[in-house]
C-alpha cells in the first residue's frame, strides 16, 4: 500500500505492505468529544469561577493586587480564535477588573524556560491582536529571561536537594496565574500542572535536575507515564516555590484534543487540579488500541515542528523527535523494534536557534565519545558559555542547556531499539554520525531491517505523526487510566 509520511517542506509517498497498520491521533480512535466553540467561553468562565483547592479570583485579588499571567510558548497549544489561552486570560481580566484590580499591575509573562525567546509575530499568535495591543505598547508582556538575575530569585532547594530558582516578577506577585495545557508530553506524561512552573519559569539549573540521564533513563522514565521521578520532581520543585511565596499556583489548565480544542477545563491549586485534569486526559491520551507488538515503526519527519525551523534536519534534535515516539509508544513494541523515518536531513542546521549544536555533534564524533550521555560531562560548561547565553538572552537563540535535555532525550532511541534508519537524507553523514543507518528510501531500509525483524514483521505506521497532539499508544485491554492507577 501507498502511505503519504511527512519530509521536509512536504510529504513523500512510500509502498510499504498491505498488512502494515496505520495509526492516526482523533482518526483511528476518535478522540473524547470537545467542548462546542459557542460554549467555550462558557466552560472556561465556569472552571475559572469554580476553582479546586483554593478561593476564585475574586477573593484573592483586590484593587491593590500585583498580578501576573504566566503562559506557554509557542510550542504548545493552538493558535485557533477559541485557543485555551486567547480565551481564559480574557475571562480571567474580566474577573481581575470586576474587583477593581488595574491594568497596569497586570503582567503577561510568557513560560519559554531555556526554550527560545520568542518573537512579537509568535506571541501576537498564541495571544491574538487584542490582548497584545492591550499589553504590548506598554511594556506587560515579556518573555522569561533564565538567566536574568535582576529578576529571579534563588530558594534554596527541595528536601531532595534540588536547587529551586524562579523568575521573581512571578514571586512578588500577590496573585500568579498559570494558564496551562493538559496534553500528552513524553517528559512527564503531560504538560501543564507543576511542570509549567517547573519548566517555564524556572533557571537551568533547576532544569538540570530533572532533564538528565540519571532521570530520564530510568525505567520509569520509558514507557511515558504521570508517576515518573522526573513527574516527581516537578512536583516537589513547584510546591517548593508555592511554599517560599506563601501561596498557591492559580492554574488554569485544557485538556486538549487532537487538534488542540478543550476537551474540558480546570481551574484551581495545581495540587488537586493536575490529577483531576490527568483522569480527564487519560481517556483521549493513553489509548489501548493494539493487538500485538510491532517489530517496526514507520514515521516521517518534517524539517520545521515545535522546536523550531531545522528540527527535522539537525542531527541531535531529530534524534530527540525519535526518541520521543518511543517513549510515547514503547507499550506496543517488540524488544527488537526498528525505526525507520523520513527526514530530508539536508545540511540546515540553524545554528542561529541552536548555536551550540554543531560544536556538541563535532564532539561527539571524537574525544573518545561512545554514546550521547559521555557529552553530558560538559553540561555546565556549554550552560555557562556566556557568548551561547547571549545568544539565548539577545537573539532568540535556546539556551545552551537545553541541548543537554535533548541529548538526554536523543539517547533513549539508541537504548530501546535495535536499529534506526534515516530515509532520503541529503546529506546522510550527520545521521550516521548519531549511529543511524541510512538507506535512499523506506523501501531499501524495510529490506535490510528484515535481517534484524524477521521476514514478516509487524509493522505499525504513523503517517501523521508531527501534524497533530500525538497519543501514548498501549495494547489492546491494558488500563487506560495511568495517571490514577
Amino acid at each position: 500500500m501507498k502511505v503519504s509520511l511527512e519530509y521536509g517542506q512536504g510529504l513523500v509517498d512510500v509502498n510499504l505492505p498491505d498488512n502494515a497498520d496505520i495509526f492516526i491521533p482523533g482518526v483511528t480512535v476518535p478522540d473524547p468529544d470537545h467542548i462546542p466553540e459557542d460554549k467555550i467561553y462558557e466552560e472556561t468562565l465556569k472552571a475559572i469561577r469554580n476553582p479546586l483547592g483554593m478561593e476564585p479570583l475574586t477573593k484573592l485579588a483586590n484593587s491593590d493586587s500585583k498580578v501576573t499571567i504566566v503562559f506557554p510558548d509557542r510550542v504548545k497549544g493552538g493558535e485557533q480564535e477559541t485557543a485555551h489561552r486567547k480565551v481564559s486570560i480574557k475571562l480571567i481580566l474580566e474577573e481581575l477588573y470586576s474587583v477593581g484590580v488595574k491594568k497596569e499591575n497586570i503582567l503577561l509573562i510568557c513560560s519559554n524556560g531555556l526554550h527560545r525567546k520568542n518573537t512579537e509575530q509568535e506571541i501576537r499568535g498564541v495571544l491574538g491582536d487584542e490582548l497584545y495591543n492591550q499589553f504590548a505598547p506598554y511594556g506587560q508582556i515579556l518573555n522569561h529571561d533564565s538567566e536574568d538575575w535582576e529578576h529571579l530569585v534563588d530558594l534554596g532547594t527541595t528536601e531532595a536537594g534540588d536547587p529551586v530558582i524562579m523568575n521573581k516578577y512571578v514571586y512578588d506577585s500577590d496573585v500568579a496565574i498559570m494558564i496551562g495545557h493538559t496534553q500528552g508530553n513524553p517528559y512527564g506524561g503531560y504538560s501543564g500542572g507543576y511542570k509549567h512552573s517547573a519548566t517555564g519559569i524556572t533557571h537551568w539549573r533547576s532544569i538540570a535536575s530533572h532533564h538528565v540521564p540519571k532521570v530520564m533513563h530510568r525505567e520509569d522514565f520509558t514507557p511515558v507515564n504521570s508517576k515518573s521521578l522526573m513527574r516527581n520532581k516537578f512536583d516537589a520543585i513547584s510546591m517548593h516555590m508555592e511554599e517560599c511565596m506563601g501561596k498557591k499556583f492559580f492554574c488554569v489548565d485544557a485538556v486538549l484534543d487532537t487538534k488542540s480544542r478543550q476537551i474540558a477545563v480546570l481551574a484551581g491549586a495545581p495540587s488537586v487540579m493536575q490529577s483531576e485534569s490527568w483522569k480527564i486526559a487519560d481517556k483521549r491520551t493513553y489509548v489501548p488500541w493494539a493487538k500485538k507488538k510491532y517489530n517496526v515503526l514507520v514515521f516521517g519527519m518534517p524539517q520545521f515542528f515545535h522546536y523550531g525551523d531545522g528540527m527535522g534536519t539537525n542531527p541531535i534534535m531529530l534524534m530527540q523527535a525519535i526518541s520521543a515516539q518511543i517513549v510515547r509508544h514503547k507499550r506496543v513494541l517488540a524488544d527488537n523494534c526498528v525505526v525507520i523515518c523520513t527526514s530530508i536531513c539536508n545540511g540546515f542546521l540553524n545554528e542561529d536557534l541552536w548555536p551550540y549544536l554543531v560544536p556538541l555533534y563535532d564532539l561527539f564524533q571524537r574525544n573518545e565519545m561512545q554514546i550521547l550521555p559521555d557529552l553530558n560531562r560538559y553540561g555546565e560548561y556549554y550552560a555557562t558559555n556566556e557568548e551561547y547565553i547571549r545568544q539565548y538572552r539577545y537573539t532568540n537563540a535556546f539556551h545552551p542547556f537545553h541541548g543537554f535535555s535533548m541529548i538526554s532525550s536523543a539517547h533513549i532511541a539508541e537504548k530501546n531499539t535495535a536499529a534506526i534508519y534515516l530515509c532520503g537524507a541529503k546529506v546522510p553523514g550527520y545521521a550516521r554520525g548519531m549511529g543511524l543507518k541510512t538507506r535512499a528510501t523506506v523501501e531499501d531500509a524495510l529490506t535490510d531491517a528484515k535481517k534484524i525483524v524477521g521476514d514478516n514483521p509487524n509493522i505499525l505506521v504513523l503517517p501523521q505523526t508531527f501534524k497533530c497532539s500525538a497519543v501514548h499508544l498501549m495494547m489492546e485491554g491494558d488500563n487506560p487510566n495511568v495517571s490514577s492507577n
